[in-house]
């Protein structure tokens, strides 16, 4: 549908964009404006499957701890998991150190200055090298994240599934269409705010929008079907039974090394089965006769993957190969996945 659509047509969507960014757009970014290209890096990487609400405290505390690239790649591993902690989606932090590394040891501590070389970076996408290449920069690149897809679908009524292949190339071109190749930085966070604040998921501010007399969505009532979404994700379900175990007053615990959830955090000895049982009478039976339940199940929710986890007490006589035995008041030097750290919280 888009192939059709005349220049003038994108070039009055992207005056009446930058209109209102520079009128009305008020929404407060830390990383906003910024263009030192490793704050910029860090910020995408923290907000790839994270609001900017809950990333903030997170990108101010990296910043803080680690203010240049190199400083980061420095730094040990069991450190950054930590600061990391509680944010979720760990393998952006692994990808995290080894492209902090791969700055300083390949690139001088440098990041690359373009588009196609920014993509080889492990943990940069299109989208994080576009941003990276547009507000770092300057570079003539679109950025196509999920509040660009909806604002262009709306305004343009596309109603291509955006996320299989034919739909990338269109939503791609689409917004390399309405590019404003002079001023990249300054459009690429207009339409990404837009999206944000004024064309929302759900709730859009359709009446007092700046670019309704020519939305598409608007005119036809097509708020609440575009963008078209795919197929559900299948959701599995893991049922996770941790023994918290003692041994010489000691908490035992183990790092996470399998290609898996949480690779690189810590936790307890994982009892994983396969169905939602009561592992109490196993755990006694099979492992720790004096084992005792402590709490209630809770349910920690993934991307793809439903976890319900379920915690019990147990005082072992002899350390378990592969562990370690850490006193209660050093967990805090451990990365833990975010249900284990409330769990230590509240009740250790």
């Amino acid at each position: 549908m888009f192939i059709y659509l005349s220049t003038m047509v994108h070039k009055k969507f992207t005056t009446n964009l930058i209109y209102w960014h520079n009128n009305f757009n008020n929404r407060q970014l830390a990383w906003k404006g910024e263009q030192d290209v490793y704050k910029i890096w860090l910020s995408e990487i923290i907000l790839q499957q994270t609001r900017a609400e809950q990333g903030l405290p997170y990108y101010k505390a990296f910043i803080n701890a680690y203010p240049t690239v190199t400083a980061l790649a420095n730094a040990t591993n069991e450190a950054v998991f930590k600061l990391w902690e509680g944010l979720g989606y760990y393998s952006r932090c692994r990808n995290l150190l080894f492209t902090a590394r791969l700055v300083r040891d390949a690139y001088q501590g440098e990041f690359p200055n373009n588009y196609a070389a920014l993509l080889t970076l492990k943990g940069v996408g299109p989208y994080t090298a576009a941003a990276i290449a547009s507000f770092g920069y300057n570079q003539a690149v679109a950025v196509v994240d999920g509040n660009v897809i909806r604002v262009l679908a709306r305004y343009f009524g596309l109603h291509h599934t955006f996320n299989t292949a034919q739909g990338k190339k269109v939503f791609n071109t689409q917004a390399s269409a309405c590019l404003d190749a002079q001023n990249p930085a300054t459009y690429n966070q207009a339409i990404m705010d837009f999206g944000a604040t004024i064309c929302k998921p759900k709730l859009p501010m359709c009446a007092t929008c700046y670019l309704q007399k020519n939305c598409y969505a608007f005119k036809n009532n097509l708020q609440t079907v575009l963008p078209v979404k795919g197929k559900k994700i299948e959701i599995k379900n893991r049922y996770f039974n941790y023994i918290v175990a003692t041994y010489k007053n000691k908490i035992i615990i183990k790092q996470r090394t399998q290609p898996d959830i949480w690779n690189q955090l810590y936790e307890f000895i994982l009892l994983e089965t396969p169905t939602a049982l009561n592992a109490l009478p196993f755990i006694q039976n099979t492992f720790y006769a004096g084992a005792t339940q402590i709490g209630n199940t809770i349910t920690q929710k993934l991307t793809h993957q439903k976890i319900d986890i379920s915690f019990y007490q147990a005082t072992l006589k002899k350390l378990p190969s592969g562990y370690l035995a850490v006193p209660k008041s050093e967990l805090i030097n451990y990365g833990f996945p975010i249900s284990l750290k409330k769990f230590i919280d509240s009740f250790l």
